[in-house]
């Protein structure tokens, strides 16, 4: 039956979890392999309608605006970056922290986040989305220093320059692509970052 329908009477709504969100999960996941693959500025409509594999004109229904499109995408994802587990081992769990770090930089929403980020100046929408992503991750990271602070693991410390410190590196390995970030690389990392941070407590 025709979209704009063929029979007289009421449309039936879309119903929650049915075609319409599927099509929605499509469009947005499509989006971030894009992104991923050609930056915000090279992000096309076609592009997006071809790997999701509906219309284009659903997806400028749903998204007039290329950085609503991209900005939805991210945030649709952005739960499920890398988390800060608490097993009572700090030390382990940060060198786990970097590992699965790592892992999510190297997929399409890691890599989509990144050139997201260097987009996002100018525009609103994605700069929100870009920090309300890494502001997440910030919370995880904030709860876990916590728990390390209250057990003497170490000194009080401020939550985003910490995590910063641990993380930046993680950025060199993955961009550069010279070498494969190891376990034990994430260990050195962990181990020089806790070192300093110890030493420089007054």
């Amino acid at each position: 039956m025709p979209e704009n329908g063929g029979t007289t009477g009421a449309r039936p709504a879309a119903r929650p979890g049915g075609r319409n969100a599927r099509v929605r999960s499509r469009i947005l996941a499509a989006t971030t392999e894009l992104v991923a693959r050609d930056g915000v500025a090279g992000l096309r409509y076609e592009e997006v309608a071809k790997v999701a594999g509906v219309n284009k004109n659903t997806v400028y229904r749903n998204w007039p605006d290329r950085a609503e499109l991209v900005s939805e995408a991210l945030l649709r994802y952005a739960e499920d970056s890398a988390p800060f587990h608490d097993s009572g081992d700090l030390r382990r769990d940060l060198a786990d922290f970097l590992m699965a770090f790592s892992e999510r930089l190297s997929s399409p929403i890691g890599r989509a986040l990144v050139q997201a980020a260097v987009a996002a100046p100018g525009h609103t929408d994605l700069d929100e989305a870009v920090r309300v992503a890494y502001d997440h991750r910030l919370a995880s990271a904030r709860k876990r220093f916590d728990s390390a602070v209250a057990k003497g693991e170490i000194p009080p410390v401020d939550s985003y320059f910490l995590t910063e410190l641990l993380s930046g590196p993680v950025y060199l390995y993955i961009n550069r692509r010279r070498r494969p970030f190891t376990r034990e690389v994430a260990e050195k990392i962990v181990d020089v970052v806790l070192a300093g941070i110890t030493a420089t407590t007054p």
